[in-house]
């Protein structure tokens, strides 16, 4: 059993991300995931949002497009926020993190569910 020391947190995190893919096998991508503490993490999650609030609306109603566009863009700035790296091939940089948020949206949305689930649950895995 490992040693609990309080004040020494880690810089970062390892877990691997598994999704589904549109053939039905499951995607696999392991991140480094910044630590945060829970705190932390619910004034990360209140900044987002209050930050999604001040943003301007356009005048009119918003085509799919645009709308899931903003999502993806979304889901990508802050995959960056609580994350560091990747072992994907591609570089671990905004064009990147868009891109798999727009081809593999499952991923998007199990990265972000597994780096909340270990910093509010303190557990990783199914």
């Amino acid at each position: 059993m490992a040693k609990i020391v309080l004040g020494n947190r880690p810089k970062n995190f390892k877990a691997k991300v598994t999704f589904p893919l549109l053939d039905g096998s499951d995607g696999l991508i392991e991140m480094s995931f910044r630590y945060r503490t829970r705190t932390e993490f619910g004034e990360l999650i209140d900044t987002l949002m209050s930050d999604a609030g001040a943003a301007e609306q356009p005048e009119g109603q918003m085509s799919l497009a645009e709308a899931l566009g903003k999502t993806r863009d979304t889901n990508a700035e802050y995959i960056l926020k609580v994350a560091d790296g990747w072992n994907l091939e591609e570089k671990f940089n905004l064009e990147n993190v868009a891109q798999l948020c727009d081809e593999f949206p499952a991923a998007a949305m199990a990265i972000m569910n597994t780096y909340r689930a270990a910093i509010t649950e303190g557990r990783l895995g199914n």
